[in-house]
């Protein structure tokens, strides 16, 4: 059974490119709003945190070594793929969970590599007995930033031409989560942050043109050729 229907409504929510009545970014907005802020980075000497924001050493692939990081934290915002973290934020005493997660995970394909980690995040987040919020967000804006070498060549090269999406700014999904972190009313929802429209790949790629000043092309990737160099970055199951 699809989620939504033991846990409560699937909302949509519109971001647009960043610009929130909350302010932009979740660290960030959660500390300009007097939030403490625990950022959890690999090695905080090589971080510039910004202002209001405490950087706390650890590593998501070694949850049981998260303990202090999480201790006195009444909210955590965590990311799939990485088990065991739900259980080590209801170790340290934490209330609440905010869970990243993804479109695919609501329809519960095992078969597919991505869907079957974050299908694993969700149900250990709700077993965790802990007040909790999922965000499924859209496709990141940011994830263009792949496109960077072939913006450079002119031409750009990918997969489900017709395939329109509604990408959102990774700093309107950490708006989202910050909201859901620090205030009532959002505990066992989904949310889906979504672009303001929705847009297909060739107009994607036209908008960047038109924003660089550059004359792009796009072509319509083979989604053979395209399984191929997913597969040398991406397991397949």
């Amino acid at each position: 059974m699809e989620p939504e229907a033991i846990y409560g409504e699937g909302r949509h929510v519109r971001g647009d490119r960043g610009r929130w009545e909350r302010g932009p970014g979740g660290g960030r907005g959660a500390a300009r709003a007097g939030v403490a802020v625990r950022a959890l980075v690999r090695d905080p000497a090589s971080v510039a945190a910004p202002e209001g924001v405490e950087l706390v050493r650890g590593d998501l692939a070694d949850p049981a070594a998260l303990g202090p990081a999480m201790e006195g934290a009444d909210a955590v915002f965590l990311l799939p793929g990485y088990p065991g973290l739900a259980a080590a934020a209801r170790a340290a005493g934490v209330r609440r969970i905010v869970q990243l997660s993804g479109g695919s995970a609501g329809s519960a394909d095992r078969s597919n590599a991505v869907t079957s980690y974050m299908n694993d995040a969700e149900a250990e987040m709700r077993d965790s007995g802990l007040e909790w919020t999922v965000l499924r967000p859209a496709a990141f804006m940011s994830n263009a930033l792949r496109w960077n070498e072939q913006i450079r060549g002119g031409v750009v090269r990918l997969p489900f031409a017709d395939v329109p999406l509604a990408t959102v700014h990774p700093r309107d999904i950490a708006a989202v989560a910050a909201v859901a972190m620090t205030e009532d009313g959002h505990q066992s929802m989904i949310y889906r942050p979504t672009g303001p429209v929705a847009l297909s790949p060739p107009e994607q790629v036209a908008i960047l043109g038109e924003a660089l000043g550059r004359s792009l092309r796009f072509e319509a990737q083979p989604n053979g050729e395209a399984r191929r160099e997913m597969l040398t970055t991406t397991p397949a199951a």
